[in-house]
């Protein structure tokens, strides 16, 4: 069964197909949720015969592509696919490229094309590439822009731009590819926001202007004071109140304070409320995504997720989105939106834009002048018949805190005389006006940034004016017009030898800002990145040299991590690390002896890698040994700190090891040797016996009765919080609201001593209210 394509997509097939044809390669730029997987997919079937490397950030974004596609066409053909992941190939050895590129692709796809800008994942993608010449390269991607590096392009980087489709978010829902949403716009925890204006305005040096500020930044903390809690907004916009709704969040920590707020802000949509969480440590994410995805119940369905489902992953029957986000980037901010929008989908999905920055309030305006954009363009090429739709709803729940917002920025945002002004003050204090793009002035102004914009407007590459005399009065304190290529450059050489003179050393992190406030550490991506294609002069590369530029990262990561596991090992006498184990200075060097483990029996460590490990003390055996051996060691620490080893079932060690489950299947291992479950040893089973270990499962009712009777010894009372959870994770409000149930109906479940016991526990007390249900 031939795929069939959206029109769209269709049309950006052939473009790319004859663009790969002229030049080699083809970049397809489409927003997410519109489907840009399925032109791979097409090249793929109509190419049964070739072979194709297909590069992508993880698995799981292919795995999901790949569900999809089978859920279609079932016999697909996918025998000549060879699938990487970028971090992968990073990892393989020039020989081990040699390799990969030795299958002699016809098409190498790359996926999410703007991820092989990472330093680490770059390196190796370009290093592939250039081994295979002959193949013709395919990228995917929602947008080509790096907008926290530098704003790199890599469409150009990749490409040369060679770009046969590009559509924004806003065109694809003004020709109805994507569905209209309803958007809906609020601010939370804004009082930190609020300090930071104030801040900007204790530092203003006219008095006047002072004062016009104040006036509007009281208004606007009188206006969010009067505005509804989300407890208000939620029940009022979330009009599916059994629908699915995928929450972002922009880490752990966040994501737990927002989960922890649940009773009190959804309970007005659904009392009857299920979490799931998501998140790329999380051993339980994989079940917790399938029982989302599977859910039909008529609960309120959550799923608070952090990064995995920014981009590549679609799940159908989605209500919405809620975006709790601090100032994100435009890609991921895009890729949250879309995560509401699916090409083909004629319902209208609900976006929450939860922001807690002014700054992220206005975001909504930039997706809408992509409409009016691509309105403006289809009506002037005679297309206005593609037009599906101009525009969609969008309630600002803080409309007159917004237009505040913005007033105080107009004010405070000053004229070409007051940036002048501050060009000046900087002069005076530096002698020159070699200002950083990214420097702000102690008032908060963007001096690099206007700077930049002024050599624009004068080079005519930006629209504004820009007369002679204030040409003439910039020249007055220093201002560079020429190439400014080249002084960026040799800004950032000066500022590379200023840090190796000083550390003696160029391994400088990729977010490094030296106390001048200049990103040496993206400077430096850069370069090495130039170099890799061949675009850094041989001069520049011989002075880099000899400051002792280091160019390839990853070789030098590796003899720092050995120097960390030589020192354990001295003071040690082993290198029996967890794979948790974190140094002192936060090194992860747990997880960097196991990956070294993984590596050797696939060759990808040198033979002097392997010599100078076994040195230290490296043991090589099997994965299963390493696997119990690292089980073993969660365990003993769980005895050492407990004096025991009744661990409940879903407990997970604070490094996030399932310490409960591998219990579990030691106890299920030994019990039941015929199932062939696998082995457990003499051995292992003293060392257990040695730690405590139960072999039979302990009674989980009494496990739980005794929790109860203590907390009711510290409480003096059995008024358990909803939220509240025991130590080793259990929810006991909710076992003692079944109990309570179970007694009152005189329950056969209950035995008569367990009923006795809960009469004695209770003293007549009666569960009014059932709390939140939350899984995952």
């Amino acid at each position: 069964m031939a795929l069939r394509l959206f029109e769209h997509n269709e049309k950006a097939y052939r473009a790319a197909i004859r663009m790969m044809e002229q030049y080699g390669k083809a970049a397809i730029v489409h927003p997410t949720g519109t489907g840009k997987s399925y032109i791979a997919f097409k090249l793929i079937e109509d190419n049964p015969e070739k072979v194709v490397i297909w590069l992508s950030p993880s698995e799981y974004i292919f795995k999901t592509q790949l569900e999809s596609l089978k859920r279609n066409d079932p016999e697909f053909p996918l025998e000549n696919v060879h699938f990487y992941t970028y971090a992968k190939l990073m990892c393989c050895t020039q020989a081990q490229l040699g390799e990969i590129a030795a299958q002699k692709p016809a098409y190498i796809i790359l996926d999410e094309f703007h991820r092989a800008g990472a330093e680490c994942w770059g390196e190796s993608t370009v290093a592939l590439l250039k081994l295979c010449p002959d193949a013709k390269l395919l990228g995917l991607t929602a947008t080509n822009i790096r907008y926290l590096d530098n704003n790199r392009d890599m469409a150009e980087e990749l490409f040369d731009n060679r770009v046969a489709s590009d559509m924004t978010l806003g065109e694809a829902v003004v020709r109805g590819i994507l569905p209209a949403p309803k958007y809906v716009t609020t601010v939370y925890q804004y009082q930190k926001a609020l300090a930071k204006y104030q801040a900007r305005m204790d530092n203003l040096r006219t008095q006047g202007i002072q004062d016009v500020n104040q006036k509007y930044l009281d208004a606007l903390r009188r206006a969010l004071e009067q505005a509804d809690g989300l407890d208000r907004v939620f029940a009022h916009h979330i009009t599916n109140k059994s629908g699915k709704y995928i929450v972002f969040c922009a880490n752990k920590e966040h994501m737990d304070e927002m989960v922890s707020h649940v009773p009190e802000w959804f309970a007005g949509v659904n009392p009857d409320v299920v979490v799931y969480e998501a998140y790329s440590d999380d051993p339980n994410t994989d079940k917790a995504f399938v029982d989302f995805k599977t859910d039909t119940s008529n609960r309120l369905k959550l799923l608070f997720c952090i990064d995995m489902l920014n981009e590549g992953v679609h799940v159908e029957g989605i209500s919405g989105v809620i975006l709790f986000r601090p100032t994100i980037s435009p890609i991921i901010y895009k890729q949250q939106i879309g995560r509401a929008l699916t090409a083909g989908d004629n319902t209208t999905p609900l976006i929450l834009d939860v922001v807690n920055n002014f700054e992220g309030l206005t975001s909504i305006s930039g997706l809408q002048s992509e409409m009016q954009e691509a309105v403006h363009r289809l009506y002037a090429n005679g297309e206005s018949d593609k037009i599906v739709t101009e525009r969609f709803e969008v309630i600002e729940q803080v409309h007159d805190c917004r237009v505040l917002f913005e007033r105080l920025q107009e004010s405070l945002s000053s004229s070409w005389e007051h940036y002048f002004s501050e060009a000046s003050i900087y002069y005076a204090e530096h002698g020159d006006l070699k200002v950083p793009k990214q420097y702000k002035t102690p008032a908060g102004l963007s001096l690099g940034v206007w700077l930049v914009t002024q050599r624009g407007v004068r080079e005519g590459r930006v629209s504004g004016n820009l007369t002679e005399q204030q040409i003439a009065r910039l020249d007055s304190i220093g201002m560079a017009w020429g190439n400014q290529k080249e002084s960026a450059w040799q800004r950032g050489f000066e500022k590379a030898k200023k840090y190796h003179d000083t550390y003696g050393n160029l391994m400088v992190a990729g977010k490094y800002v030296d106390p001048d406030g200049y990103p040496l550490g993206k400077w430096l991506i850069k370069t090495r990145q130039q170099k890799l294609n061949g675009n850094l002069k041989e001069e520049r590369i011989a002075q880099l040299d000899e400051i002792g530029m280091v160019w390839s990262v990853f070789d030098a990561k590796w003899e720092k991590a050995y120097a960390l596991a030589a020192a354990y090992y001295e003071e040690n006498g082993n290198l029996n690390i967890p794979r948790s184990y974190v140094t002192a200075a936060g090194e992860r060097l747990g997880q960097w002896v196991a990956s070294q483990q993984w590596a050797y029996p696939k060759g990808k460590l040198t033979d002097e890698q392997v010599e100078r490990l076994n040195r230290i003390g490296m043991y090589w055996g099997n994965r299963n040994d390493r696997q119990w051996n690292e089980g073993y060691q969660e365990a003993k620490r769980y005895f050492d700190a407990h004096g025991d080893l009744n661990v409940p079932a879903e407990y997970v060690s604070p490094g996030g090891y399932n310490l409960g489950n591998w219990v579990k299947r030691q106890r299920y291992t030994r019990l039941n040797p015929d199932k062939g479950c696998g082995v457990l040893t003499p051995e292992r089973i003293a060392r257990l016996n040695a730690i405590g270990m139960q072999w039979d499962k302990p009674d989980p009712w009494q496990h739980r009765y005794k929790l109860a009777q203590k907390y009711k010894k510290a409480h003096g009372n059995l008024e358990i919080p909803a939220k509240y959870k025991t130590a080793d994770g259990i929810w006991l409000s909710r076992w003692v609201y079944d109990q309570k149930r179970l007694l009152r109906d005189n329950s056969p479940k209950l035995s008569a001593d367990q009923k006795q016991l809960l009469e004695e526990l209770f003293d007549g007390a009666v569960m009014e209210k059932e709390p939140v249900a939350k899984a995952g």
